[in-house]
């Protein structure tokens, strides 16, 4: 179905579960995000109130984006097995579990265990989540509602950098910081109920045609996905594509500068630019506020500007990124440093965004699970970076260093991604252009 082409009914009706889709799974993974970064909000009172080293709190970091990075990769094989709402439900409540126990807890030893735990539940979301975008959002108009719901994860980070150092005020027989584990977890039962009842995995559940592209679209569709044809058509899509082997190890970049401020921006700034842990917690959460502004303008750009090429706009997005983190480190003055970080925001999130779109495309909606999975195992991996190896950097010779590293690493990310530059827009077009020379 194309929607130019459908009923006034017909695209009507498949608005509403779009919207509805969109809706539901945007509240879902802004949940999830606040969940993911309930640590960095309390890493200050870890490190003084249990005596937890920053170096152990890297090893949290580390193990924990390496587990996200892996569960996401593996569950991007098998998703398609299973109910996208039962995936996503079922995440929210086991990570609500681990962050219940995580919050009672007061060794690090546990600590770092539920937490390497909670990576492996945080991979169930992103995968399943894809899927259904690319199930229910023609490719082009995927660049600029993708990003629309990519405000998510920046809305669930803030909402947790905002809310928690105010959470860590309260006392309810236990120590004020554990409040910014629990309030999240509570949030997700409640939202993981939601999930499992609104959401519905493609227009034909619903009785709606699904969305075709091109003449392929028919063969794509009626192609069992667990035949050998299919498994090559992943390895073609995927793991033999130059391109996305580009744009994957690229992310591993965009998540270092990521990583570097969403994981040790109260922390960094409080130690190394004298700012109480609630001024820089609320700086930090401004770095994803401006992302969201960023998000939707670079996405709506890649549609109306670059025809869909969302590689090239994530290429000038990373280049941006860069140039204002290297300006953050080496201004002196602390309002315009200030400036240049949260500016930085605004770029790197876009890349952030854009990356997972350009990996949808590439793949087609067949193997955008697959897809977003090996990319993400990649993005995860800078980890290792930012969490042991900043948190050693730091301990041995200063913030100051250890950021540096940060601007290197996002400097050659940004020089990589324009090897992509030559790309098609989507997978779409090469498929077509297979399908032609086979009829020739």
């Amino acid at each position: 179905m194309s929607l130019s082409s459908a009923g006034s009914e017909t695209a009507k009706k498949f608005k509403y579960w779009q919207f509805r889709m969109m809706t539901v799974t945007w509240v879902a993974y802004a949940v999830s995000y606040a969940m993911r970064y309930m640590i960095t909000v309390t890493m200050p009172f870890l490190e003084k109130n249990l005596g937890i080293s920053k170096t152990q709190l890297g090893i949290f970091m580390t193990l924990n984006g390496l587990m996200y990075g892996l569960s996401k990769f593996v569950i991007g094989f098998v998703v398609h097995k299973f109910k996208a709402s039962s995936f996503i439900a079922c995440g929210l409540i086991l990570c609500a579990a681990t962050s219940f126990i995580f919050g009672f807890s007061s060794t690090w030893i546990v600590m770092g265990f539920m937490w390497l735990i909670h990576g492996l539940f945080q991979g169930m979301f992103w995968p399943p989540i894809s899927r259904l975008l690319s199930y229910w959002i023609p490719p082009n108009e995927l660049a600029t509602k993708t990003s629309l719901w990519n405000t998510s994860h920046c809305v669930g980070t803030i909402a947790i950098f905002l809310i928690g150092p105010f959470l860590s005020f309260l006392s309810f027989g236990w120590s004020g910081w554990r409040n910014i584990f629990f309030a999240p977890a509570i949030f997700a039962v409640i939202t993981a109920v939601g999930v499992r009842f609104l959401i519905k995995d493609t227009p034909s559940s619903v009785g709606l045609p699904e969305l075709s592209v091109g003449e392929n679209s028919k063969k794509v569709k009626d192609t069992k996905e667990e035949s050998a044809e299919y498994k090559s058509f992943i390895k073609k899509r995927v793991f033999k594509n130059p391109y996305m082997w580009i744009v994957a190890v690229s992310n591993l970049f965009v998540y270092v500068i990521r990583f570097t401020v969403l994981t040790w921006g109260p922390t960094l700034l409080s130690q190394w630019k004298g700012m109480s842990i609630t001024n820089s917690s609320f700086v930090t959460a401004a770095f994803e506020a401006v992302g969201i502004i960023g998000i939707v303008v670079c996405g709506w750009v890649t549609d109306k500007y670059f025809d869909g090429k969302g590689h090239r706009v994530c290429a000038i997005a990373m280049t941006l990124s860069s140039l204002f983190m290297f300006l953050f480190v080496y201004v002196t003055s602390l309002h315009i440093s200030l400036i240049m970080l949260i500016t930085a925001g605004f770029f790197i999130n876009a890349a952030q965004s854009l990356i997972l779109i350009v990996a949808s495309n590439m793949a087609t909606k067949r193997a955008a699970a697959t897809a977003n999975g090996f990319v993400g195992i990649w993005g995860y991996a800078a980890t290792g970076i930012t969490g042991v190896l900043l948190a050693f950097l730091q301990e041995k010779y200063g913030w100051s260093h250890a950021i540096e590293l940060t601007v290197t690493l996002s400097t050659l990310g940004s020089i990589l991604l324009f090897f992509a530059w030559k790309a098609k827009a989507t997978g779409y077009e090469e498929l077509e252009a297979e399908s032609k020379k086979v009829k020739a």
